[in-house]
């Protein structure tokens, strides 16, 4: 019983501020997410998520939200840094971001996000949209991973 509980399903978060990552958190698990990981911002996260998946003992997330705001193209930078290692152990990446054009999308997808999503000031395309990362984590599930 104790292997069930501490391999839990989880998602990792690297958000480069504290208070957009707690707001996405509430948002997230108010629409049914698995638990939520803070990983910090760029550097703090890059570190946590080698770490982590670098132990074949962890429990590794199963999904990664990429959330950074320090500069136009901190997002592209953090998941074309991450993306061999996420795609070698299976661990989808999520981008938010504020909303781009079609050269903008494509650009992270081709450095490794599985889906890229806006980040809205208005709160209720806010909710719309983190609905939207939860409703992608679990039709991205692996089926080994939930006991099929």
């Amino acid at each position: 019983m104790n292997d069930i509980v501490e391999n839990l399903p989880f998602v990792a978060l690297v958000d480069d501020d504290r208070h957009s990552a707690h707001l996405l958190t509430r948002m997230l698990l108010a629409h049914g997410a698995p638990d939520i990981s803070w990983y910090g911002g760029a550097a703090e996260g890059r570190l946590a998520l080698g770490n982590v998946l670098a132990d074949p003992e962890a429990n590794w997330p199963c999904l990664l939200i990429v959330d950074l705001k320090a500069h136009s193209g901190a997002n592209l930078e953090f998941v074309a840094s991450i993306q061999s290692l996420a795609r070698q152990k299976g661990v989808p990446v999520v981008v938010m971001a504020p909303p781009l054009d079609r050269q903008g999308r494509e650009a992270l997808h081709e450095a490794g996000a599985s889906a890229v999503f806006f980040r809205h000031a208005e709160l209720d395309a806010y909710r719309r949209e983190a609905a939207g990362i939860v409703s992608f984590w679990a039709r991205s599930q692996r089926l080994d991973a939930v006991g099929m």
